[in-house]
């Protein structure tokens, strides 16, 4: 990717509410997560606040809240970028996902009732859509929405603002990532999670989550094939 082409953040409209720099952190993180903002893309103050059509001041102060959770770096000439990847780290966050997600999943499935099991079925079937339509944004988005409806069906959980914390940090990455699905990932685990979730099978469900993430990743699944992925997600 030229570092200098212009990047698509979507914009939302800002409900009366939410304060201004609320709004500009929600937008900037959403833009972080689902892969808008790609390794290697340098930005600045400047240009965000004119992207967002803001002041620099919320700009700034939502920077602050998103370098505190790693999701982007400020760098001492004020430009924003995405903190490098390596591949200790990479692998770090993808088992901190497994470990989690999959704890997560299985607190979860006593409060999943038929109401909320149509609800996961139907946002499956909205993944499948973005698959077919090769709309690699949407893959991650829909994705996201599959998973965090099924870890807040547990009204005691704790651990989604964790788990969010681990998709910003791997966010960037992930419309890369999503670009090889088909060369690796032949199997719905998202069938076989709600195969075991209509049996309240625990186990199950969370070796499909398990399965689920690890081969959403298995285009790295070599330190060789990693360190090619990061390469290619630094100079895209």
């Amino acid at each position: 990717m030229d570092k200098k082409s212009p990047i698509r953040i979507t914009l939302t409209t800002r409900d009366e509410t939410v304060t201004i720099t609320q709004w500009v952190y929600s937008t900037l993180r959403h833009a972080v997560m689902n892969g808008q903002i790609l390794p290697g893309r340098a930005l600045t103050i400047r240009e965000l606040a004119s992207i967002l059509d803001v002041s620099p001041m919320p700009v700034r102060e939502a920077l602050r809240q998103l370098a505190a959770e790693n999701a982007l770096e400020i760098q001492g000439n004020r430009r924003v970028m995405v903190p490098r990847m390596t591949a200790m780290k990479f692998n770090e966050l993808c088992e901190a996902r497994i470990t989690l997600e999959s704890h997560a999943a299985a607190r979860a499935l006593p409060y999943i009732d038929k109401e909320r099991l149509q609800l996961l079925i139907a946002l499956d079937k909205e993944i499948d859509q973005a698959h077919d339509e090769g709309d690699l944004e949407q893959i991650t988005v829909r994705n996201q929405r599959f998973h965090r409806t099924l870890y807040t069906s547990n009204p005691h959980q704790i651990t989604l603002p964790l788990i969010e914390s681990l998709w910003l940090q791997l966010g960037p990455f992930m419309r890369l990532a999503n670009s090889k699905l088909e060369e690796h990932y032949t199997i719905d685990r998202h069938n076989e999670a709600l195969q075991a979730i209509e049996r309240k099978d625990a186990l199950a469900l969370q070796i499909a989550i398990t399965a689920d993430i690890r081969e959403g990743f298995a285009f790295a699944g070599t330190p060789e094939l990693l360190h090619s992925f990061i390469e290619e997600s630094a100079s895209a």
